[in-house]
């Protein structure tokens, strides 16, 4: 079905909790395993449809923020948000203590029990009155960044179309994009700081409100963290200072004597990459999508099946428009078993990479799709993400096809983005910990936690006082420490696996291709450290990985370089 036919209705939160109890009666006065089972089979099926109109709204609405029918479907969606979560929670404490949970694990695993476990943990109706007010914050934040009309040179862009001025290889057009945008975020520092303020105080009633000394340990949980700790997450952050940003800082220094800017280097600069301009995709968004059509039915059987669906059934929407969301996403309608890709192309190399990053999301789900209980059909968000970041790499073998002339530097370019991306995503998750252990942080103490973490994980950044960026206020414009808290370290350690497979590639890729189905067709039936032995490879937490992905990044980018 085409995603314009698929029908939206508001997931009435009485009809929903009058269909859960009858469906938690069943499971509790089951006399059979069989029966039990079929019970745990119409929950599944009552949560999926409740997901399925949540997703629909929240599509609709981010694909036009000024649409009043879905933004109200929205805040509804964020008021009984928190009251639908109590509703799962009463059925996994059934689950837990079900009389023939022996029999169930057996079939099912023992991870669904697990995860039920965290589950209870994070979440008490005492925290609901909370959870609805972070769920109107976080929608507030992605109105205002959406609300952007910034003017550069007589024109008006959104934040997404601004990009390309953002890389231009005009000195003088890239610093005067840079300062628009900035001048947008400094505009609305004061709200942005208030609405932060909020999130973060808000969050840190509620972990203490669940037992917790702050917000921290709840994030954990509700990140479903089931295999490491915060001291895990310590000791990757730490090694990747040791062993990536020593070979980032080298690489920033050739990239200023190559395009002969001043190091360290400003924002602005920074985003040059070569002298000449950063690599561009060739053709229109319709070309780009056409060549990434070409690139999955040149991997696999299953993938041409998949992006032809995708195609078929207006499963993607990936150009930027006035109202429209920023930033991009994969997200899944589950009644219809299938993905739906957001982006915002902006005529750069980002846009190849969201075709194939979003598409990698979307084909691991579309391959997870049949199986039950539907909360195994995706893993926790870190192995989500090395889907996507290796797909990325995958994409690799049509960059003649989607660069022409730039392709060798976009794939140097690429890999230098994916090394370097790792101490700024470090950094992020660094910023979210002391944030949330000091909740008593003013907003501007927050601007100098982030500075000082700056000359830590990216020291060849100048923190100059220029608006906005240069001082210490970028974090701002990182969606995810809005709205997705704990998120950002999960790319770092899906990067570092992702550049794992990628070494696999450059010598065998029918080897890294078979690895990679064998992580994709696990779906979330195991653990992250499971899924991470199951497609053969070493665990980003083993100081000793980092050290050889550093090795041999560097070693492809010496000998490839432009």
């Amino acid at each position: 079905m085409k995603f314009s036919e698929m029908k939206y209705t508001r997931p009435e939160i009485d009809e929903i909790r009058s269909a859960a109890n009858e469906i938690k009666k069943a499971f509790e006065n089951a006399e059979s395993v069989e029966a039990a089972d079929g019970a745990l089979r119409e929950w599944d099926k009552l949560m999926a449809h409740t997901d399925t109109m949540m997703s629909l709204a929240y599509v609709r609405n981010t694909l036009d923020t000024q649409d009043e029918f879905y933004e109200n479907e929205v805040g509804y969606i964020d008021e009984i948000s928190p009251l639908f979560t109590e509703i799962q929670q009463s059925f996994a404490e059934l689950l837990v203590k079900s009389r023939f949970r022996a029999e169930l694990e057996q079939k099912y695993g023992r991870l669904l029990f697990l995860n039920s476990e965290i589950f209870l943990r994070a979440f008490s109706k005492e925290i609901i009155p909370e959870t609805q007010q972070t769920n109107k914050l976080e929608t507030a934040y992605q109105k205002l960044i959406a609300s952007a009309q910034i003017e550069l040179d007589g024109k008006k862009y959104t934040i997404p179309q601004l990009s390309p001025f953002k890389q231009s290889a005009d000195d003088g057009l890239r610093h005067r994009a840079w300062l628009a945008e900035a001048g947008f975020y400094s505009e609305n520092g004061d709200k942005l700081d208030e609405i932060f303020d909020s999130l973060v105080k808000l969050r840190d009633e509620k972990g203490r409100k669940l037992g917790f000394d702050n917000f921290v340990r709840l994030g954990y949980l509700q990140m479903n963290r089931n295999c490491y700790t915060p001291g895990d997450v310590d000791r990757f952050r730490q090694a990747v200072v040791k062993y990536i940003v020593p070979v980032a800082d080298r690489l920033y220094r050739e990239q200023a004597a190559r395009t002969g800017l001043e190091y360290p280097l400003t924002f602005a600069d920074a985003a040059l990459h070569f002298r000449d301009g950063n690599p561009k995709p060739q053709g229109t968004a319709e070309d780009i999508l056409e060549t990434g059509r070409r690139l999955y039915h040149s991997l696999s059987k299953e993938t041409a099946e998949f992006i032809d669906e995708m195609t078929e059934n207006e499963l993607m929407d990936v150009l930027s428009r006035k109202g429209k969301a920023s930033g991009g996403y994969c997200t899944q309608i589950a009644d219809y078993k299938v993905p739906f890709i957001f982006a915002n192309f902006n005529g750069t190399a980002d846009d190849v990479e969201v075709i194939t990053h979003e598409a990698g999301h979307a084909f691991a789900f579309w391959c997870a799709r049949d199986i039950f209980p539907s909360e195994y059909q995706s893993p926790t968000l870190e192995a989500c993400e090395i889907h996507s970041m290796t797909m990325e790499f995958f994409g690799w073998r049509m960059s003649d096809e989607f660069f022409g002339d730039d392709a060798a530097k976009f794939r140097y370019n690429h890999l230098f983005g994916a090394i370097t991306f790792i101490p700024y995503g470090c950094m992020v998750d660094h910023f979210q910990h002391i944030i949330y252990e000091k909740p008593q942080l003013s907003p501007s103490e927050r601007h100098e936690v982030w500075k000082e973490l700056t000359g830590k994980y990216m020291p060849w950044v100048k923190l100059d006082g220029s608006p906005f960026y240069g001082e210490g206020r970028g974090w701002q414009r990182q969606l995810h420490i809005y709205e997705n808290p704990f998120y950002y370290i999960d790319y770092c350690l899906a990067q570092t696996v992702a550049l794992e497979f990628r070494a696999i590639m450059q010598t065998d890729p029918d080897r890294a291709w078979e690895q990679y189905m064998k992580l994709v067709r696990k779906a979330g039936t195991q653990t992250f450290d499971e899924l991470i032995e199951t497609a053969g490879l070493r665990s980003p937490f083993d100081e000793e990985t980092l050290a050889e992905i550093a090795r041999s990044t560097v070693e492809w980018l010496d000998a490839n370089g432009i």
